[in-house]
């Protein structure tokens, strides 16, 4: 017995040496330290809401806690098990099932449908839309590496999927988790090698799209959040509230930041500070500083992963990789816009920082598959070889 407990303790070992170490310490970091700053941003909001200042932060260290399970989970599981048609088609099918879903069963939280409520859970299918894109286009492209050369095998039904999750999520409405899923997966066509003929053809299609809103739509809910960030003063206690709130808030903290846990804006003035605009809170509590060495973070993390994506055994663990380490960028990209009033405030959490159960399970499952194909670096695909598994759906 004592022997067993021995040789699995041995195993667990030797499988946390084989993981990208800066990985894994750059991400528990970034962990740890969301969970000092949401309780931080949280305190004065927690009070008023539910007469303690420790609601958010239990609430956040057993979400932190169930998601380094699952980031257990995703760095011990073999990741070319999740390359297999039939199981992609399930969590496809699943997401685009909880989208509609969510439209009429969901709840509404100030005008917006977001979340199934599951006792004292809240599923976001939005947020979860992000994995399925990321593991559709690994497992369609990786495959078939030059399906990418034709548009009607490889670009026109990666639309079509990427149209229906972002038609769905603009319903709830919800423009951040839409774009963020767009991105992400123009971003992974672009590493799968697509030609670059058909992002100008997308960039323009988008410019389009944000001309005939500006043009025609003045009178829109869309116009309304997409010009009010120009000067979100102009609006102070309506649309453009929030952002300045924010503006105040980094501009208050400076070069060196006020101190942890000394910030005003948080004192209720900051709506949710604990949630997407807690980078306003980090620059004014730890200043220019703080946020320089969180972003050091993120530029490690990235760096990591870019390494782990281009020595990858095989085309399905590069592209599943690749998509973690985008859909990390472009949320870090677009919450700094948000925050700095560089774009429209739209809802987007800062990965690992921001309070919330589906966004910290979501990515320290995404930093375990990363460190999982780490592991497999310089070898082989010994489950799969290039071409059908017989019994999977041939799309």
């Amino acid at each position: 017995m004592r022997q067993g407990i021995a040789s699995l303790g041995q195993r667990g070992w030797n499988n946390l040496k084989a993981v990208d170490f800066w990985l894994l310490v750059c991400v528990l970091v970034l962990a740890a330290f969301g969970l000092i700053m949401v309780f931080s941003a949280s305190y004065y909001a927690s009070i008023s809401e539910n007469n303690t200042p420790f609601y958010y932060l239990i609430r956040g260290g057993m979400w932190l806690v169930i998601g380094l399970g699952a980031m257990v989970f995703g760095m011990s599981f073999d990741y070319r098990q999740y390359n297999n048609g039939w199981f992609v088609l399930a969590v496809v099918l699943g997401c685009l099932g909880a989208l509609v879903a969510v439209l009429f069963i969901g709840s509404n939280i100030n005008g917006a449908t977001r979340w199934i409520a599951v006792g004292p859970v809240t599923i976001m299918p939005g947020e979860w839309a992000k994995v399925a894109i990321i593991l559709f286009i690994a497992w369609y492209f990786g495959r078939r590496p030059n399906r990418i050369r034709s548009f009607f095998l490889g670009i026109l039904p990666t639309i079509v999927v990427t149209g229906a999750f972002a038609f769905l999520i603009i319903r709830q409405p919800n423009l951040s988790t839409a774009i963020t899923v767009i991105g992400i997966a123009v971003a992974m066509l672009i590493v799968a090698g697509m030609h670059w003929a058909y992002v100008i053809v997308a960039g323009v299609l988008g410019v389009g799209g944000i001309v005939s809103i500006l043009v025609f739509m003045q009178e829109s809910y869309w116009y309304t959040r997409m010009t009010n960030f120009i000067d979100p003063f102009q609006d102070l206690y309506g649309e453009g509230y929030q952002v300045a709130q924010s503006l105040l808030a980094l501009g208050s903290g400076g070069v060196t930041g006020v101190g942890l846990g000394k910030s005003v804006q948080k004192s209720l003035y900051l709506p949710e500070p604990q949630n997407d605009f807690i980078l306003a809170i980090i620059g004014e509590e730890l200043g220019f500083v703080g946020i320089l060495i969180l972003m050091a973070l993120y530029c490690v993390f990235i760096w990591r992963g870019m390494k782990i994506a281009i020595k990858a055994p095989d085309h399905f663990g590069m592209l599943l990789a690749s998509g973690v380490v985008l859909m990390i960028a472009i949320q870090v990209i677009l919450n700094i816009a948000v925050v700095t009033a560089s774009m429209p405030a739209t809802g987007i959490n800062l990965p690992f920082i921001s309070y919330g159960g589906n966004g910290i399970i979501i990515f320290l499952f995404a930093s375990g598959v990363l460190l999982n194909i780490s592991r497999h670096e310089g070898e082989t695909d010994p489950v799969r070889t290039p071409g059908w598994s017989v019994g999977e759906p041939s799309v």
